[in-house]
């Protein structure tokens, strides 16, 4: 059974690369954690390698109904608030991570969504 994490990131924010990869990594690990602490399969998705998809979403209000879906589906989910030190007032929300979990019920929450380019 395949497993996946996926990222989702504001479309409507102009960060820096540098900004949006440390974004997403704070998504990637705090959604981790939250799997672990859940009993979400974290095992067999590090066996796997690790599969993660960075995809996009329109804005906040877009990102909120995301993480409810995820959060009513009992999907191990993060969502990143920045901290404000650089580009960004604080508490801005930027990323949600879902998962590593099962890829069909990842996928309900989030498989509509495009790819980050």
């Amino acid at each position: 059974m395949p497993y996946k994490q996926v990222i989702v990131v504001r479309g409507d924010l102009d960060l820096s690369r540098g900004k949006l990869a440390a974004q997403v990594a704070h998504a990637a690990v705090g959604a981790f954690l939250e799997a672990e602490r859940s009993g979400a399969p974290v095992d067999a998705w590090l066996r796997e390698g690790q599969k993660k998809v960075v995809v996009r979403c329109e804005d906040e209000r877009e990102l909120f109904e995301l993480e409810e879906r995820a959060r009513g589906l009992g999907l191990p989910c993060f969502l990143v608030r920045d901290a404000g030190l650089t580009e960004l007032e604080p508490g801005t929300p930027t990323c949600l991570g879902v998962g590593p979990e099962e890829e069909r019920e990842v996928d309900k929450v989030t498989g509509h969504l495009p790819l980050l380019r």
